[in-house]
């Protein structure tokens, strides 16, 4: 009893050394502590990295980060405000302030919170030198875009909302991340890490040094900066060409997959969505009926025309039940039953050259019935089903798989649908409208584009993408520098093209998109519109060997291919093959051209 009353005396007599010991080294000896009590705050301040920089091809900017603030309160700190000094040094009037006041308030009393975002370094200065109580700022960065322009492709940055706080640990409530286009498709990338700085303030909440010298302080990382795929000096005038239309313009340089240039009309000025008028600008463009966020290259469907006659003759190639010289008759367009499928004046019967050349309608009916009425097959409905799966190796009917967010399918009607409708009783005449790309046929303007990249390519196109390069780490994705091949076989294409070729060069309803020495190769549609005026499309590319451009130009209720399409092709070809616009009067009418949507 008396040793084991010795080691509970030992025991006590032991943690109360321990805990002296601790407290003469809490008051005492170590000097954070007492610094830290009678300061009374130990501020975590986030340091958030700059965002990564965008580049066009050439090396130009086209997304920057700036320097900026956020002015944070914590209301508990708040003492003898002077309101209008401070208003009249953020530039915000009284009654603003005070709405704002009180939401911070409602949301926490005594947890640091945003009250007004990315103001400029000016101002920040001004309001250091005042030190309001309970009022600071921190470092922050904002997104500038030196062009003002190439807003569907570029998107803009915004403040995260629940759903992405919920899904990535990364962010916090006030957070800023990629909403749309680039800044979204890459915002792991852009986004960089952010770092901690430990301030210790008084009990003003004027910043009084370092807590325990940095040591505990994380640094930020820098986004990783990426270089587009983009030749902004193209954008800019496409963008200039649909200005005062609707519609789309896509270039793909045929070798890479690359896209040179992606507009949306009407777009947007990405630095509208910035600074202390982004709601403004952004409740305006979401009221606008012409939809400037809905990016048409990648989200529209359009019938695309006697654009899609090429794919109705590479299949009909490949299946074998034409070849370049089967000859058809057309007599102003093509008659079944008591209905006919109208065709303009030419020469009569034609080969499938001049067909592409004089675009006829009643040579792609007869096409199309051949296809479909082939004796390989157990009736149409099976061979319906090869043409669709020919149809689908272009691309048409399903994503690209692009980098680029938002990419919908268009649409490439199916067998089951037409048994639906037609309660199994279908054949080559009742679909006979897809044969020259009207129907329940759909494609948006890049997947339009792709499939002339293809036959620029001779049967194998790459995926269309939007970045060149991250960082240091050059390479994107494999998949996009791998080929990707068509269901038809290499030799059939050089025949198409002859057509197209025809079209542009000789007398055919692409003349007018004729450049001397470059060859191009194109084809017009003219979209039927149940809404109103035709639809104007036209898809080229150029030179004929070696290509280093393939487009695609679709104007909303621009009437003839010719009339509009074609002419804005031309000049964007122009530009990026002879590095200057030779057809100026074109470009001002174009330009200057407005279609009433």
């Amino acid at each position: 009893m008396n040793r084991r009353g010795l080691h509970i005396r030992i025991f006590i007599v032991a943690v109360a050394v321990i805990l002296i010991s601790q407290l003469f080294n809490v008051q005492v000896v170590n000097d954070s502590y007492k610094q830290s009590a009678s300061n009374n705050a130990i501020r975590k301040n986030v340091q958030f990295p700059q965002r990564g920089e965008i580049y066009d091809r050439n090396g130009l900017f086209l997304a920057q980060s700036d320097e900026a603030y956020d002015l944070v309160v914590i209301p508990r700190d708040i003492k003898n405000l002077d309101t209008l000094a401070l208003c009249n040094l953020i530039d915000i009037d009284k009654t603003s302030f005070i709405k704002e006041l009180k939401k911070v308030k409602r949301f926490s009393y005594h947890r640091p919170s945003v009250i007004f975002r990315q103001i400029p370094k000016e101002m920040k200065l001004r309001l250091d030198e005042y030190n309001f109580s309970g009022f600071y700022t921190q470092y922050c960065t904002i997104r500038s875009y030196p062009y003002h322009t190439a807003g569907n492709i570029l998107g803009y940055v915004g403040e995260v909302n629940d759903r992405m706080i919920l899904a990535d640990s990364y962010y916090r409530s006030g957070d800023y991340a990629g909403m749309t286009g680039i800044e979204r498709a890459y915002e792991k990338v852009l986004r960089g890490e952010k770092g901690v700085k430990m301030v210790i303030v008084d009990v003003h909440g004027v910043p009084k040094g370092e807590y325990q010298e940095g040591s505990l302080d994380t640094l930020s990382e820098v986004g990783t900066s990426i270089v587009s795929t983009i030749d902004i000096e193209l954008q800019l005038l496409c963008e200039k060409l649909l200005k005062g239309k609707v519609g789309s313009v896509v270039a793909i340089e045929p070798a890479t997959g690359e896209i040179l240039a992606m507009v949306s009309s009407p777009t947007y000025n990405p630095d509208n969505l910035i600074g202390r008028d982004r709601s403004d600008h952004f409740r305006s463009m979401l009221a606008d009926k012409q939809k400037p966020f809905f990016n048409r290259a990648v989200m529209a469907s359009y019938p695309p025309g006697s654009t899609f006659k090429m794919a109705t003759a590479l299949v009909a190639l490949q299946e074998g039940v034409i070849t370049p010289q089967s000859r058809f008759s057309c007599d102003h367009g093509y008659v079944y039953g008591d209905k006919k499928l109208g065709c303009h004046a030419h020469r009569s019967p034609l080969d499938m050259y001049y067909s592409i050349q004089t675009s006829c309608n009643a040579y792609y009916c007869n096409v199309y019935r051949a296809i479909l009425e082939n004796d390989k097959y157990e009736g149409p409905k099976v061979a319906f089903e090869k043409w669709r799966e020919m149809m689908l190796s272009f691309g048409f009917g399903r994503k690209l798989d692009s980098d680029f967010i938002g990419e919908l399918n268009g649409n490439l009607p199916t067998s089951a649908h037409y048994n639906k409708v037609y309660r199994g009783r279908w054949n080559a005449l009742t679909t006979l409208s897809l044969s020259i790309g009207q129907g329940e046929i759909g494609v948006t303007p890049l997947q339009l584009a792709n499939f002339i990249s293809t036959i620029a390519n001779r049967g194998h196109y790459y995926i269309p993408h939007v970045i060149k390069s991250v960082g240091d780490k050059g390479k994107v994705n494999e998949q996009f520098y791998t080929k990707k091949y068509t269901d038809i076989d290499s030799k059939h294409f050089e025949s198409v093209i002859e057509g197209m070729w025809r079209a542009a060069n000789e007398e055919g309803t692409s003349l007018r998109s004729y450049i001397p020495g470059m060859d191009v190769c194109g084809k017009t549609g003219t979209a039927e519109n149940p809404h109103g005026k035709d639809h104007s499309t036209f898809a080229a590319f150029a030179p004929r060997i070696n290509p280093k451009i393939a487009i695609s130009v679709y104007v909303e209720k621009g009437g003839f291919g010719s009339t509009v399409a074609l002419p804005i092709a031309k000049i964007a070809m122009e530009q990026y093959l002879l590095g200057e616009v030779k057809s100026v009067d074109l470009m001002e009418r174009i330009v200057n051209m407005e279609i009433k949507y």
